[in-house]
This record gives C-alpha cells, structure tokens and sequence, in this order.
C-alpha cells in the first residue's frame, strides 16, 4: 500500500453501498478513486468540516458554477455524448440555449448523488 494511503473501513446503507458499486462498474473506476473524488470537495482535512455550500468556495477556487456539456463530461468522467443523451433524455437536468447544453454544477452533482424508489427499495438513478 503506497504511504499517502491509509485502510478505511465503513457500513453503508445496502442501497448506497450498490450505487458505489453500479458507478464503478459504469465509469471503470475504482471504489477507492470514486469515494476520494467525492470527498476531495467538501472534506477540509484536518479539521473534519464537511461543507455544505461550495459557491463561495468554488468562486474563490474559479470553479464555474454554470458547466458546457463538455465540462459536465469532465466533472463526471464520462464521453460527452453520454451526457447528451442524458440530457436529452431529461434524465440529466439542463437546459438547451439553441445548439448549446449548460448545466448548474450544483444539479449535475446533485443528480449524481440522487436515489429514488424502486421496488419498495431506494435505489440510484440509473443512465441507459
């Protein structure tokens, strides 16, 4: 195990712990790269805060807050195409500006972290 590396060990809720699983089987990442990502913007380390708001924080760091369709990808890690047919679809939440997609960064992650019920279980939404 490489030295910036160390065990975490943690129980999920059963549904929670299948979407880890589902978008590491779609995007072909590792769990461990996933879970990282998800917390590399909200967790300051060595205080343990987790940050509900990123808007002040993101303008600050220059992130934009309203995403083209190729930076939606890029945030996502996913072809831009994928995030087309999402759109289009209306599984994705965005607006069309003529030729044009722009997504709220905020919606995009929210979407991403969403759960709805299937089944009598909540399970993530799922892309085709």
């Amino acid at each position: 195990m490489p030295a910036d590396r160390v065990p975490l060990y943690v129980r999920l809720p059963r549904e929670q712990a299948a979407a880890l699983d589902r978008l590491a089987g779609e995007t072909g990442r590792r769990k461990q790269q996933l879970v990282s990502d998800l917390l590399s913007d909200r967790l300051v380390v060595g205080r343990a805060e987790i940050r509900e708001d990123r808007t002040a924080a993101a303008a600050a760091e220059g992130v934009e807050e309203v995403l083209t369709l190729e930076e939606a990808a890029a945030l996502l890690r996913v072809p831009a195409e994928a995030i087309r047919r999402l759109a289009e679809a209306g599984e994705l939440p965005g607006r069309r500006l003529g030729p044009e997609w722009r997504f709220a960064r905020a919606a995009v992650l929210a979407w991403l972290m969403r759960t709805e019920p299937v089944g009598g279980a909540a399970m993530p939404v799922r892309s085709r």
